[in-house]
């Protein structure tokens, strides 16, 4: 795990994202549901680094569209973003929201803190 621990935010993740999960689904679609809840699509991301599973460029700017189809999120969040005229899914832990949105903003930021701190679902 890297990293300074984020007491509210490890908080609001526990009463808000992955409360009463017991297991890995049950933590998988928390996250799902949590995200998609507080997202406001369309925003604007930037790619934070290069996944073999995704065609993404480090610094690329994507349009978020929405979350992936839950069945695709279960052992990892992906949403749907538009590049270069087509709709495609990558992870969500590859972006950086550009949304002005607070909600967005600490939303991800929840989850790309779970990520980088080497939680798993």
């Amino acid at each position: 795990m890297a990293g300074v621990i984020d007491e509210i935010r490890e908080q609001r993740i526990a009463m808000e994202a992955v409360v009463d999960a017991h297991d890995s689904g049950e933590r998988a679609m928390g996250w799902y549901y949590y995200l998609d809840g507080k997202m406001k699509v369309p925003f604007k991301a930037r790619c934070r680094f290069v996944r073999p599973i995704s065609v993404l460029k480090v610094k690329e700017e994507v349009e978020v569209l929405g979350m992936a189809p839950e069945e695709e999120c279960e052992s990892e969040m992906f949403v749907w973003v538009g590049r270069a005229g087509e709709r495609i899914a990558v992870p969500l832990a590859q972006l950086r929201p550009l949304s002005k949105d607070q909600e967005t903003q600490e939303a991800v930021g929840d989850w790309l803190y779970w990520v980088d701190r080497g939680y798993e679902l």
